[in-house]
């Protein structure tokens, strides 16, 4: 397979709500969205999620990454090459890992499909099969907008949520509240998003909330492992560590003390699929749980990429999230979207896996803006 043409757009799909957190405020999808050609006319598609205070990029340096390694990404003719490519970039993959994982998700989509087989197939991983549980995400809004939102979930039939804080105690719990009390056999995660400086001040807040939660995640500032250490003795309850936990190199951080923590697995963050997998083999070695998480506003071909991760790491796969496809997006990008239906789940296979790659009819022309590396 020979590599003929490189294309980069900026993605931005308006949502169908606003979406807010202590990190960011967003009314529309930031992605990269990514053709790759080959000389026989085969297309491959990928996606990625530069986000500012994820991994410090920008959907600017994501275009300027794609169009610098332009050259040496056509290069890439078959699966040994695109790992070479990997081994041999590491760190720049570390600076650039939404930008790398919009090339390699489309490298890998367009080898199966040269190879007429699915992407499980062209990289030795099980078939999809079987349910896969998504969780519900609650935003940081006011308790009016929390219930109505908590209300559309309850309509899907979801049991399983990640709440995020807003930083007012008394709202925070309301919300909580009124979640255990429309769910009692709701599990709960906290997502803090970096909130807190004091490790002192994020425990009495979460104490104060009144619940046990199944875990929480970025309670203080990224990379306060210590500080994290102390929390989940104190609290009792694991951390999941998402903006602190890069690269596979972020285990040396861990590794002494796996009891305490829980990885969030974004595969844009990671830099695609195969650091991915690999962060998975070493937390099944340290026996550290996963949660495969998801950027706002991913459409369907990283939901589908994150479900080939899932698949196989289901022995330490604690949560899902993401999928939420129109759900959140005016539109997707596929005639057929991913996304989470009754009681928040997918089941696969689905019937369109036979067009090989991820399966996936993609519509270039709902891309809102074009930009093309040079060939």
């Amino acid at each position: 397979m020979k590599i003929n043409e490189i294309t980069a757009r900026p993605l931005r799909i308006p949502f169908n709500t606003v979406f807010s957190h202590a990190s960011a405020t967003r009314l529309e999808s930031q992605s990269i969205f990514v053709e790759i050609e080959s000389v026989g006319s085969e297309m491959g598609h990928g996606e990625g999620c530069p986000r500012r205070y994820v991994t410090d990029e920008t959907v600017d340096t994501a275009l300027e990454f794609i169009n610098t390694q332009h050259d040496s990404i056509l290069e890439v003719s078959c699966a040994e090459d695109l790992r070479q490519w990997v081994r041999e970039n590491q760190s720049l993959i570390d600076k650039n890992p939404a930008a790398f994982c919009s090339v390699e998700l489309a490298v890998i989509d367009l080898l199966a499909k040269s190879n007429s087989e699915s992407v499980e197939s062209l990289l030795s991983l099980k078939q999809l099969s079987g349910e896969f549980q998504y969780t519900a995400v609650l935003d940081a809004q006011n308790l009016s907008s929390f219930n109505s939102q908590l209300n559309r979930y309850l309509r899907i039939g979801f049991t399983d949520f990640k709440m995020k804080i807003s930083g007012d105690l008394k709202l925070d719990q309301a919300k909580v509240n009124c979640l255990v009390n429309n769910v009692p056999d709701s599990t709960i995660r906290l997502d803090a998003n970096n909130f807190w400086t004091d490790t002192t001040d994020a425990e009495t807040y979460i104490q104060e909330l009144g619940h046990e939660f199944l875990a929480v995640e970025e309670p203080l500032k990224v990379g306060n492992f210590r500080g994290c250490r102390h929390l989940s003795k104190t609290l009792k309850t694991p951390i999941i560590l998402d903006e602190s936990f890069l690269c596979i190199e972020h285990f040396q951080h861990i590794e002494d003390d796996p009891e305490y923590w829980i990885i969030n697995l974004r595969i844009s963050k990671m830099g695609g699929i195969l650091r991915s997998l690999a962060i998975i083999d070493k937390a099944k070695e340290l026996k550290i749980p996963i949660v495969v998480g998801a950027q706002v506003g991913e459409t369907s071909i990283l939901t589908r990429a994150a479900l080939a991760v899932a698949n196989n790491c289901r022995e330490i796969l604690l949560a899902q999230e993401g999928a939420f496809g129109t759900h959140l997006l005016k539109y997707d990008i596929t005639d057929e979207p991913i996304s989470f239906g009754e009681k928040g789940k997918i089941i696969a296979p689905f019937r369109s896996e036979s067009k090989g790659g991820f399966g996936l009819n993609i519509e270039s022309e709902r891309t809102l803006s074009t930009y093309s590396s040079p060939g």
